[in-house]
């Protein structure tokens, strides 16, 4: 309700917007489309943040802002900021459940959206404080991460999340932030989530064994239709086209 159509063309079938395939700082924005239910299914942890865990920890600003219209250069910036919670990094550092490399977060980011692996970030208190920057959010909802879990959210944050498709969960107890160990495997079992209504995660460790914990989430019943149609920019798409 607060989008304005332009004037429509006499053939806006044959509008075209070109964008020069050697451009860097400009990119045709693709639909993210929805996640398949299996896809929720042991997801590795990108990134388990210690601490302040800001947009600018996420999402980086300075010489990055020019690329702010090519999402995929941008991307270079992802959870660059980011405190590993686990010992032996240094900032902005991971590992790279797939190969076992000791990577940048962005490079592990774009690894597992090449091998069409998705996966999920632990945030600590307050993630995504600051800003309001969306590109916090389109990042890694364009690298295919398709759940945050934290310990709580800035609400703009936990917001955009939704806005690009991605679950914003905070633990139910803080103190299962805790228990997630660097190779553990995530299941997000209760989706899509319905409001009022708390969320099962399930952590598969490396031995096998198992055990669940509770999440709450703020989805509304309009935000539960932006998750399954894959962000909310495509529910504007169709309202649009029809």
């Amino acid at each position: 309700d607060t989008f304005t159509a332009p004037p429509e063309p006499e053939d806006r079938g044959g509008v075209e917007v070109i964008v020069s395939p050697t451009s860097d700082r400009l990119q045709l924005l693709e639909p993210f489309d929805p996640a398949p239910r299996d896809a929720y299914n042991d997801l590795p942890v990108l990134v388990k943040a210690q601490g302040k865990f800001t947009t600018d920890h996420i999402s980086m600003a300075g010489p990055w802002l020019k690329y702010r219209g090519h999402l995929e250069n941008i991307s270079g910036n992802l959870y660059l900021g980011a405190v590993n919670a686990y010992d032996g990094y240094e900032v902005g550092f991971g590992k790279n459940q797939l190969t076992g490399e000791t990577q940048t977060f962005p490079d592990i980011a774009k690894a597992y959206h090449e091998a069409d692996q998705p996966w999920v970030v632990i945030g600590d208190e307050n993630m995504g404080e600051g800003s309001s920057r969306e590109h916090a959010a389109m990042e890694p909802r364009f690298r295919f991460g398709l759940v945050a879990i934290a310990r709580s959210f800035a609400r703009i944050h936990e917001t955009n999340l939704k806005k690009q498709g991605m679950v914003p969960l905070t633990f139910a107890d803080p103190a299962d932030y805790d228990r997630v160990d660097e190779d553990d495997r995530i299941s997000v079992l209760d989706l899509p989530p319905v409001p009022g209504e708390t969320v099962t995660c399930r952590i598969t460790k490396p031995d096998g064994s198992t055990f669940e914990f509770e999440c709450n989430h703020t989805f509304s019943d309009e935000q539960v239709e932006w998750f399954k149609a894959g962000s909310a920019l495509n529910i504007i798409r169709q309202k649009s086209a029809s």
